[in-house]
C-alpha cells in the first residue's frame, strides 16, 4: 500500500512547488513593498542624508508631477531607461516624506490636454523626427501655497546632478519668500548715477540677473553689522575695508553664513585706480588680509596668474590680435567636474587673476573649483599692469612654474574669530556650525565685457552669452543661499562606467603634447622677435639680415622637426599603453572569469564525487 502511494505524492509535488513559486512571487510584491538594499557603487539608488532631511522639513504638501512622452520615447532607449530612474526616484522621495510630497506621472499624448497642459506649465517639448511628436520629459513642483518650481527638460546627459536638481526644486517649493543676498561691493555693480551727467546706469548684466531671484541688500563699506536674515554675503573687491565691517564678517561667518568672496589681484574694472608715488602704474588689488591670515589662507594681492595654455587673443577691431597672457579663457577641463557649480560649465573667461591655497595648519578643507594649467607662472601685478598695450613683454619673460594655480575654490571647516584679542559684548569665539566660503581670485570676470556681447534689436539691448561667467555667479550664490543640506550634496555617479585608466592615459599624453605645443609657440614668437629686434636695429645691411633671418628660421625648423617626431613618439606609446590595457581587460573578461567558474565547478564536483566514494563504502 505505502509503496503504491509514492508515486502519486510524487506527481502532486511537482504542481504544489510551482503553485508555491507563484504565491511567492505575487505575494512578495505586497510583503516586501518598500523593502530594498543599494548594491551599486557610491550606492546611487539610496537618497544621500542632505537630500532626507530637505525632504523631511517640507512643512505643506508638495506636488510633483513628471510629465513623461512614454510614446514619443519608445524609439528612443536612452530616454526610456532614464526615465525609470527619475520615477524610482521621485517614488523614493515620496515615500520617505510620509504624504509630504505626492508623486504623480503624465504621459502627455500628442494633441491631448495633458499635452496642452505640459506646455502650458513651461515645460520644453523636444520635436522627435518628422512625425511632428514633441517629447515631453520634465517636472512640475507645487506647494501648498500654489509656488511652482520646474525642470523644463530632464537631460539623460545630466544624470549626476539629478538628486541635487530634485532636492534644490523641493527646497525652493518650502520657502515662503526669495532669499536675501546682502552685497558689498567696491565696484559700481547695481544701478548708479552719473554725478556729472547724471545718465542712469542699469548696472552689471550679472547683479540684473541675481535681482531676478534674490532680495539684493546692498551694504555701506562701513557696514558696522550684517543681518541674521542674510542667505549669503556677496563681497565684490573689497578694497581698503575698515577693521569694524571686517568684524562684522568674522561674525556672521562664526554664526553660520555663507560668505562669496571676489578678490583681485588687478581689478580692471575698479575706476579708482591711481599713479604710484615713483610714476608706474598702480595695481588696484583688493584682499581680507587679517581675516584670509587667521584663516590660514595664503592670497598675495601683488601677484597674477599668467598662463600660455589659455591665453586668450584680444585685440580691437583694426589691430591684429594678440594673445594676453593674463586674459584666460579656461574650458571645462580646468574646472571641477564633482561639483554641481562648476560641473556643467564649458567655458570661463578671467583677467588679471590671483592664486590661492591653504596652508596645512589651516583649520579649512579646500575644494578646488577652477585652476589653471601647468604652464602657468606667477608675476607682479604692477608688471601685468604696465603691459596692458603690450602683451609680447610678458611673454618675453614667461617661464612656466609646472604648478597649476587655484583660481576659485570651495572651503568648509570650523573658524576661531580672527578677532580674538577685542573681546566685544556677545562676540562669537568659534564657529556656530562649519563654515560654507567659496573665494574667487578675480572680479572682473562679473564685468559684461568679460562675458556678454550687447546688441540692439528694434531699440532694445539684448545680451548674448559668449562665456559662462554669468552661470558660474549664479550657480555660486544659488548653492550657498539654497537649503544648506543642499551645500553637502555632490554630482553622483552615473549609470554608465568610463574606463578611467584608459582616460587617464589619455589625459596624461594630451598633457605632454600640449606643453610640447605650449613651447613650440614660445620658440616661435622668441624668433619672430629676434627677427624683428634685427631689422629694426639695423636695416642697412639688408643682405646680413636676411642671411641671419634664414639661420633663425633654419634653426627653428630643425626644433619643430625634433618636436614633432618626439610628438609621434608620444602618440605611438599612448596607442600601445591603451591596447595593452584594452588587451589585459579582455584576457580577464573573456578567460579569468569564465575560468574561475570552471574550477569552482570542477572543485565542487570532484568534492561530491569523493563524498559518494565515501559512502559506497560504508
Amino acid at each position: 500500500m505505502n509503496g503504491n502511494r509514492l508515486p502519486y505524492a510524487n506527481y502532486l509535488s511537482l504542481p504544489l512547488l510551482a503553485l508555491l513559486t507563484l504565491v511567492l512571487l505575487f505575494g512578495s510584491s505586497h510583503l516586501f513593498k518598500g523593502w530594498s538594499y543599494d548594491l551599486t557603487d557610491n550606492r546611487i539608488h539610496t537618497l544621500s542624508d542632505g537630500t532626507l532631511k530637505i525632504v523631511q522639513s517640507i512643512r505643506k504638501p508638495v506636488t510633483l508631477e513628471l510629465y513623461y512622452s512614454d510614446t514619443a520615447a519608445r524609439d528612443l532607449p536612452q530616454f526610456r531607461v532614464y526615465s525609470r530612474r527619475v520615477r524610482e526616484l521621485l517614488e523614493s522621495i515620496s515615500e520617505k516624506s510620509k504624504g509630504k510630497v505626492i508623486f504623480r506621472q503624465i504621459n502627455p499624448e500628442p494633441y491631448s490636454e495633458a499635452e496642452d497642459a505640459a506646455a502650458a506649465s513651461g515645460l520644453q517639448g523636444v520635436p522627435i523626427g518628422n512625425s511632428g511628436e514633441n517629447l515631453y520629459f520634465g517636472l512640475v513642483g507645487t506647494s501648498g501655497t500654489g509656488k511652482k518650481a520646474l525642470m523644463p527638460f530632464i537631460d539623460p546627459g545630466k544624470e549626476a546632478f539629478l538628486e541635487y536638481d530634485l532636492a534644490k526644486l523641493l527646497s525652493s517649493l518650502n520657502k515662503d519668500k526669495p532669499p536675501v543676498l546682502a552685497v558689498l561691493s567696491s565696484l559700481l555693480t547695481g544701478p548708479s548715477v552719473n554725478a556729472l551727467t547724471g545718465q542712469q546706469s542699469l548696472g552689471w548684466v550679472i547683479d540684473r540677473k541675481l535681482a531676478e531671484s534674490y532680495e539684493i541688500r546692498r551694504l555701506q563699506p562701513d557696514a558696522g553689522a550684517i543681518d541674521g536674515d542674510v542667505d549669503v554675503l556677496m563681497l565684490i573687491h573689497p578694497k581698503n575695508i575698515p577693521e569694524p565691517t571686517l568684524y562684522a564678517i568674522d561674525q556672521y561667518v562664526l554664526r553660520g553664513g555663507h560668505l562669496l568672496v571676489f578678490v583681485d589681484p588687478d581689478a580692471e574694472s575698479d575706476s579708482t585706480s591711481v599713479v604710484s608715488t615713483d610714476g608706474a602704474p598702480a595695481t588696484s588689488s583688493s584682499d581680507l588680509g587679517p581675516m584670509f591670515k587667521a584663516w590660514g589662507l595664503e592670497y598675495d594681492p601683488r601677484m597674477v596668474v599668467l598662463d600660455s595654455q589659455n591665453a586668450l587673443q584680444v585685440g580691437e577691431a583694426n589691430e591684429v590680435p594678440q594673445y594676453h597672457l593674463e586674459v584666460l579663457g579656461l574650458s571645462k577641463d580646468y574646472f571641477n567636474n564633482k561639483d554641481v557649480v562648476t560641473a556643467d560649465l564649458e567655458k570661463l573667461n578671467f583677467s588679471s587673476a590671483g592664486s590661492i591655497s591653504a596652508t596645512e595648519q589651516s583649520p579649512l578643507k579646500l575644494e578646488a573649483l577652477v585652476q589653471s594649467s601647468t604652464s602657468s607662472q606667477l608675476v607682479d601685478a604692477r608688471l601685468v599692469k604696465a603691459a596692458e598695450n603690450s602683451p609680447e613683454s610678458l611673454r618675453k619673460n614667461f617661464k612656466p612654474s609646472g604648478e597649476a594655480y587655484v583660481l576659485a575654490a570651495r572651503f568648509t571647516g570650523k573658524l576661531n574669530s580672527a578677532f580674538a584679542e577685542k573681546s566685544a559684548p556677545d562676540q562669537i569665539m568659534k564657529s556656530v556650525k562649519p563654515a560654507q566660503i567659496i573665494i574667487v581670485t578675480d572680479s572682473d570676470l562679473l564685468a559684461d565685457r568679460m562675458w556678454v556681447v550687447e546688441q540692439n534689436i528694434l531699440g532694445s539691448p539684448v545680451f548674448d552669452d559668449i562665456a559662462n561667467n554669468g552661470d558660474f555667479v549664479i550657480n555660486l550664490v544659488d548653492n550657498l543661499a539654497g537649503d544648506p543640506n543642499l551645500i553637502s550634496l555632490r554630482t553622483r555617479t552615473v549609470s554608465s562606467r568610463p574606463f578611467e585608466r584608459i582616460e587617464k592615459i589619455q589625459r596624461s599624453a594630451e598633457l605632454r603634447y600640449h606643453d610640447k605645443q605650449n613651447q613650440l609657440q614660445s620658440d616661435l614668437d622668441n624668433v619672430n622677435r629676434q627677427v624683428t629686434d634685427i631689422q629694426g636695429n639695423d636695416s642697412a645691411n639688408i643682405a646680413v639680415l636676411t642671411a641671419v633671418q634664414k639661420a633663425e628660421v633654419a634653426k627653428y625648423q630643425k626644433q619643430k622637426t625634433e618636436i614633432r617626431n618626439e610628438l609621434r613618439q608620444v602618440q605611438r606609446q599612448l596607442n600601445k599603453d591603451i591596447v595593452n590595457l584594452i588587451g589585459r581587460l579582455k584576457l580577464i573578461n573573456i578567460l579569468l572569469m569564465p575560468g574561475l567558474v570552471v574550477l569552482i565547478a570542477f572543485a565542487a564536483g570532484f568534492r561530491r564525487m569523493l563524498q559518494r566514494r565515501a559512502m559506497a563504502q560504508v
